[in-house]
């Protein structure tokens, strides 16, 4: 005889049982995410691809000795045939003798993504591109274009000069945009999240133009870090109406951390708010609460937790709540940000699903939320909100 409090636990076992089986087969939209090598990297190449830092670790051991590198020998080492927790030194030996092609199809397929927007402006020369990953996954890929990469591109290769910069760029930028999803600015690492959020005045970006430009021509330091070129360049994409993208928090050393705080740019959102231009707040770790407050105080404001999901391993779960304290449940998208190794597009998936089935699972189970509410907010969270951020086509 099965007594009520024991058919109340069978009950909500059952229901922890379906939502993971619910996140299990989510068809995710990775709404920020890079290509994969296509090469066997090298020891060092793999070290410093395991880490956001350009410090490179003395070995795989050292750079696998955290928490992303325990998840990958966690979770990506069963996958090409090793026990779980295999060395790193074991684990990294086995994927060279598979190879990268072979790699990169075992673990690009167990993410099962069903939708890459795909950022190409961080050295694309090194990984496979949007067509390249459509052959590798089977997927749908959409472009997502990184605005002060295309700016520098622009300004060294194509004949134009600081008094026409603006014009011709402006043409080149609505040109590139027709076939692209969106727009991402790094900002951040260039010059801070705390820049005048107006559009520069003509003289003073026909002075910073120049100065640009002469250091293009003398063969000086070309990389685009001047606070007003930036700024023109975000307004230029501000005017094109489509969602912008802007790297929030932990990166590697280019930035400085505490000037990456998204709260630094409430006045920008109050006024895209008012243009209605989607901004995208990109993995915010660990100002993910403060990412939350804005994305509920104004309508055009998303989220992720996407690259510290990756590098937080194990704790990935608490990141993942604290990202569903204040933000609404509508305004919280999936990503991966992935660069290079497949390992990091997996575990972005992998970690995802484990982290989001042990949050919503807890609360499922005290009776806070219904299972029906958790599988809304698991659908949402995957790929319906990328949906309406995007505008994509279903």
């Amino acid at each position: 005889m099965v007594l009520p409090q024991q058919k109340g636990v069978l009950a909500m076992s059952a229901s922890i049982e379906a939502l993971k089986e619910h996140i299990e087969e989510l068809p995710l939209i990775d709404h920020h995410v890079h290509g994969v090598v296509r090469d066997n990297p090298s020891t060092e190449n793999f070290a410093n691809m395991i880490t956001e830092s350009d410090r490179t670790p003395k070995s795989v051991a050292m750079a696998m000795d955290s928490q992303v590198g325990f998840a990958v020998r966690r979770w990506c080492a069963p996958l090409l045939g090793l026990e779980k927790h295999a060395s790193a030194d074991e684990y990294f030996a086995r994927r060279i003798e598979i190879g990268s092609e072979k790699v990169n199809r075992i673990l690009l397929g167990e993410a099962k993504i069903a939708h890459y927007l795909i950022e190409t402006g961080y050295r694309g020369d090194e990984i496979h591109g949007p067509e390249g990953m459509a052959q590798l996954t089977g997927a749908k890929i959409d472009e997502v274009i990184r605005l002060e990469t295309l700016a520098q591109f622009h300004a060294e290769t194509s004949g134009t000069s600081a008094a026409n910069f603006s014009e011709t760029f402006a043409t080149f930028l609505a040109q590139k945009a027709r076939t692209a999803v969106g727009l991402k600015s790094i900002a951040a690492y260039r010059i801070g999240l705390d820049f005048d959020p107006t559009a520069p005045s003509k003289l003073e970006l026909q002075n910073a133009l120049g100065n640009w430009f002469k250091d293009i021509d003398s063969g000086n330091d070309r990389r685009l870090v001047d606070p007003i070129i930036i700024r023109h360049v975000i307004w230029q994409g501000i005017e094109l109406g489509l969602p912008i993208q802007f790297h929030i928090g932990y990166g590697d050393p280019d930035l400085s951390l505490h000037k990456c705080d998204p709260l630094l740019m409430t006045e920008l959102i109050r006024i895209t708010e008012k243009l209605n231009i989607p901004i995208l707040l990109l993995h915010n770790y660990p100002y993910q609460r403060n990412a939350g407050y804005l994305a509920q105080m104004f309508r055009n404001v998303f989220i992720d937790v996407g690259l510290a999901i990756n590098y937080s391993g194990a704790r990935s779960p608490a990141i993942i709540a604290e990202s569903l304290e204040l933000a609404p449940f509508n305004k919280i998208l999936f990503s991966s940000d992935a660069w290079g190794l497949p390992e990091l597009t997996y575990l972005g998936t992998r970690l995802f699903r484990n982290g989001l089935h042990e949050v919503l699972g807890e609360w499922v189970a005290k009776g806070e939320w219904s299972l029906g509410d958790a599988k809304h907010v698991s659908d949402s969270i995957a790929f319906e909100n990328a949906h309406i951020a995007y505008s994509l086509t279903k």
